[in-house]
């Protein structure tokens, strides 16, 4: 392996997630190698979800140090260069710079729900479902809002774009990144021409001088070379200047387009979940939807295919908060215990919890939530005088929570027909085996698979589409990843058992009844 590395024959990706920034180092029959993270916290500030710059790049710089760190320890070799790098991010949200490259305005992230005018406005004139959370909708509230910015805009872009553009000087993201921007028209690949018409004319009305294509990175699909890294950003990636220039990389990638590469969920009929700080589902379709669903978002795979994505703002910040304070208090009673062993015990007490949780239901929302109509969110907890208060039923509670606003947009899916031959999940809900699989497979009727390298997550996938930059050789996509990437891949397949599903069901409906009192705690500040 040592003289692998040494060579570059390896690719690497790097993903800025919510709560963790990760690089996987991977070898040339797609293993992981060696890993680097950096914890990190979004902030509000002045009403806006936030991460600033100087965070940003010091969670770069961590990340590859801790890669290098780990690469050092197990192989006793430095990490000069790799085969191909690749960048990937949390999508959506708005990154403004003026002509001189600077940032006009802190970084608005995914998890702004602000943008409701915008969204609502251009969801009507596009005739397509444009989220509060896309890069689109940020321009066009802070057009409509008439920021004081706004006359100093020269080009837009989003947290992965911004990255790879400091690394490589390139101004582009992939496609599956780019469907978060704008929509894109997938026989064409580039975003949807009419509809950015259209996105003109509405912003000239209020004044704005520039095209959206004028203004938003270019599109490339998984394959395109999207550049090299510069002398000035091997030096931004790696301080001590060991890493070496020259580096090819991949298009950069969304984490939506980085999942459904990480669990071979690219073909048609398939899909995956990512269940993290937000949770989202991806069904690869085979034809478009029969009308707009304000629920559903319409993105695509990495090489353009359309998908339909239920995004949920809120998955695990609330079980976070929970087992948080459940540590402080095992630290208060003198128990010394690793904050990960409070997980552990979350997850397999809740099987021991009733079906549908005794009568207990939680509220996860940390932020607005669009999927039940919720501008804003508060973590609310809410039990009847007579329901079952135990430590199981609140720990199988706290994981329906994380699915149960996912479950209703999927249900959607369900009228619309949609056929679903495959359903992977990955991230950190399913670390646990088994456990976040059967809740998952309860709540929306299907059986869930994850694969062994689940717990890698995005930054996997994004090493894989830079593997698959340098070695496709006309293979497609979809061929790479069932042939090379995951062929032979150990995988875990859990399918609904009906009592388990008729729980979660009745939980549901007490989820549906007692949102008015979530809408209500809205109202404190």
């Amino acid at each position: 392996m040592k003289d692998i590395i040494t060579a570059g024959k390896t690719a690497l990706g790097i993903e800025f997630g919510s709560t963790r920034v990760k690089a996987v180092l991977i070898d040339e029959n797609c293993l992981p190698v060696a890993s680097g993270s950096f914890e990190w916290e979004n902030k509000l500030v002045d009403g806006y979800w936030t991460y600033s710059l100087d965070l940003i790049h010091e969670a770069l710089r961590t990340c590859f140090k801790n890669l290098k760190a780990d690469v050092k320890e197990k192989y006793g070799c430095a990490l000069t260069t790799t085969g191909a790098i690749g960048i990937s991010g949390m999508m959506h949200g708005y990154l403004a710079f003026d002509e001189k490259g600077q940032l006009l305005v802190p970084f608005r992230t995914w998890r702004n729900t602000t943008t409701a005018e915008a969204a609502e406005k251009l969801t009507k004139e596009l005739d397509f479902n444009i989220p509060q959370r896309w890069t689109s909708a940020h321009i066009y509230q802070a057009i409509l809002s008439k920021e004081k910015h706004v006359s100093s805009v020269r080009y837009v872009t989003t947290l992965a774009g911004y990255i790879h553009y400091m690394l490589t000087g390139v101004n582009a993201v992939g496609i599956g990144e780019a469907s978060g921007i704008f929509p894109i028209d997938s026989e064409k690949n580039c975003y949807d021409e009419k509809m950015a018409a259209k996105f003109d004319e509405l912003t000239a009305k209020e004044g704005f001088s520039y095209k959206l294509t004028d203004i938003v990175p270019s599109v490339l699909v998984a394959g395109d070379n999207a550049g090299y890294l510069t002398e000035k950003g091997a030096l931004l990636l790696d301080e001590s200047g060991e890493f070496k220039a020259g580096v090819p990389f991949a298009p950069c990638e969304g984490d939506a387009g980085t999942g459904m590469t990480a669990t071979n969920s690219v073909r048609e009929k398939t899909g995956n979940i990512s269940a993290g700080t937000s949770v989202f589902a991806m069904i690869v379709l085979e034809k478009m939807l029969s009308k707009v669903y304000p629920e559903i978002d319409m993105v695509t795979t990495p090489t353009g295919k359309p998908v339909a994505m239920v995004h949920c703002n809120n998955c695990t910040s609330d079980i976070n908060a929970w087992a948080t304070l459940l540590h402080e208090f095992a630290g208060i009673l003198g128990v010394d215990t690793k904050k990960g062993k409070i997980f552990d015990l979350i997850y397999e007490m809740s099987q021991q919890g009733e079906n549908d949780c005794g009568g207990l239901v939680s509220y996860n929302y940390y932020s607005g939530e669009p999927v039940t109509g919720l501008a804003e969110g508060r973590p609310l907890f809410l039990r009847t005088p007579d329901s079952k208060l135990s430590f199981a039923d609140f720990s199988r509670n706290l994981l329906y929570s994380a699915m149960a606003s996912l479950k209703m947009g999927m249900d959607l899916l369900r009228e619309e027909k949609v056929e679903l031959d495959e359903l992977y999940g990955h991230g950190g809900y399913y670390i646990y085996p088994r456990v976040g699989q059967s809740i998952t497979a309860a709540a929306l009727g299907a059986p869930v698979s994850v694969m062994k390298t689940a717990g890698e997550g995005g930054p996997y996938g994004m090493a894989l589409l830079a593997l698959y930059s340098i070695k496709k050789n006309g293979e497609s996509l979809e061929d790479f990843l069932k042939v090379t990437a995951f062929k032979g891949a150990e995988c875990i397949t859990v399918s609904p058992e009906k009592e388990e599903t008729d729980g979660f069901n009745a939980y549901l409906e007490r989820y549906k009844a007692g949102l008015e009192a979530e809408k209500a705690a809205c109202l404190v500040k």
